[in-house]
């Protein structure tokens, strides 16, 4: 784009303005500067606008400056955008939090600005599959699949929680299931060990969380169950372990080595994944040992301190983290990292140095680049402030260069 959005606001009512004179301003973790014209793309559909309570918009005169705008009654609020998956956020919206503002609930919040008639924003799309593209999903479909599946399953408690995700939460993954195609979730665990500052099913304190923790543990039988179905009917598909609404499945390492045992005596090809901490490499060795395909490893830094800082680990080390990695990399397992990208942190130089040596000692197959879902200031206060950064979109440069062969992605891949 040639020229900057104006500044989008919310008045008391929620509703949406452009200044007429003010330019869009974004956070890049560093400093509030105006968006780099290669930054900025028309928000995609799926795309949701935020209010941002407790925080005054800023926006750039025309001579340059910094203004902040308040307006009459000191009632006007910042406004930011929520993503649809595939697309990784640039940079973070620019604001004034006004003391006493609440600790926004955990989305990834992303700059906005209006202009030819449409929002704007600054994003890149990481990944071209088209998997949970909002204008997929049929509301109607779902509602059918639901009543079909659970019709011929009405007694096991994990088809229930996905038809809980997919209608209550509108989960794409389980929507998908009961829509035939792609990834099945499959959660089974109550517990977990870690405690992650921007934990989405689980939270102390004051951050609201944006779905409720699984309550039950699925028996081998039910997620076996579950699982065959979807492989019975889908074209290359994929069943994952380690979702959202769940806490670490290694924690419940006995039941997923039954699951996966009697996955396999019907179903010896086809993708089962792990989505883990990767926290417990014995209970990593053995599942690949009874038929684990690939898994998928949640980092938010390849720096120790920074990984504590926010996964706050109990009872394992980030040694432990890449032993597992070995592990599964030496029975010749498919291995992705779950990067969780944060502007002002993700793109630091130390941090792309320490990632491409993590890549390289550990011969890792994938990164899928996922937005940290955290309020930004709160993020900041538990890792520590940075001096500079090269920009995310370079992040993605440098390292596709260095890696040629290295997958870039969201969604996990079909294995073979």
């Amino acid at each position: 784009m040639a020229t900057i959005p104006r500044m989008a606001y919310a008045d008391s009512t929620g509703q949406i303005f452009d200044h007429p004179r003010l330019n869009m301003a974004v956070f890049d973790g560093y400093r509030i500067r105006e968006p780099a014209p290669e930054e900025l793309v028309p928000l995609p559909p799926g795309g949701d606008v935020f209010l941002l309570p407790g925080r005054l918009p800023l926006g750039f005169d025309r001579k340059g400056h910094l203004v902040e705008f308040a307006g009459d009654d000191d009632r006007l609020t910042a406004v930011s955008v929520f993503l649809p998956p595939a697309y990784l956020r640039l940079t973070h919206p620019a604001f004034r939090k006004l003391p006493d503002s609440p600790i926004l609930p955990l989305f990834a919040y992303a700059p906005v600005g209006w202009a030819d008639g449409v929002f704007w924003t600054t994003a890149l799309r990481i990944d071209p599959e088209r998997r949970q593209d909002p204008a997929l999903f049929d509301t109607n479909a779902i509602s059918q699949g639901v009543g079909r599946d659970l019709h011929r399953f009405p007694n096991n408690r994990l088809m229930l929680q996905l038809r809980r995700c997919a209608l209550d939460y509108g989960c794409r993954a389980a929507q998908n299931f009961f829509l035939k195609r792609w990834e099945c979730p499959l959660p089974t665990a109550t517990s977990c060990n870690s405690r992650c500052v921007g934990c989405i099913s689980l939270q102390e304190g004051s951050i609201p969380v944006t779905q409720e923790r699984i309550d039950f543990h699925p028996s081998a039988s039910e997620i076996a169950e579950v699982a065959g179905l979807h492989f019975s009917r889908v074209e290359r598909p994929i069943c994952s372990f380690g979702q959202g609404c769940e806490g670490e499945p290694l924690t419940r390492a006995r039941t997923l080595v039954e699951a996966v045992r009697l996955i396999r005596t019907r179903h010896p090809g086809h993708t089962v994944n792990l989505n883990t901490n990767a926290s417990r490499p014995d209970s990593v060795e053995e599942l690949v040992d009874v038929g684990l395909s690939s898994i998928r490893v949640s980092l938010s830094s390849p720096e120790p301190r920074n990984y504590d800082r926010y996964h706050r680990p109990v009872g394992y080390t980030f040694q432990d983290v890449k032993e597992s990695i070995r592990r599964a990399r030496r029975k010749n397992r498919f291995v992705s990292l779950n990067l969780l990208v944060f502007p002002g942190l993700t793109d630091r130089e130390s941090e792309v140095a320490l990632l491409c040596d993590l890549i390289s000692e550990l011969d890792i197959q994938m990164i899928q680049w996922r937005n940290l879902n955290i309020d930004p200031d709160y993020y900041l206060d538990a890792i520590g402030p940075g001096e500079g950064g090269i920009g995310l979109a370079s992040t993605v440069k440098q390292v596709r260069e260095r890696f040629p062969s290295l997958r870039h992605g969201y969604f996990n891949p079909y294995v073979e």
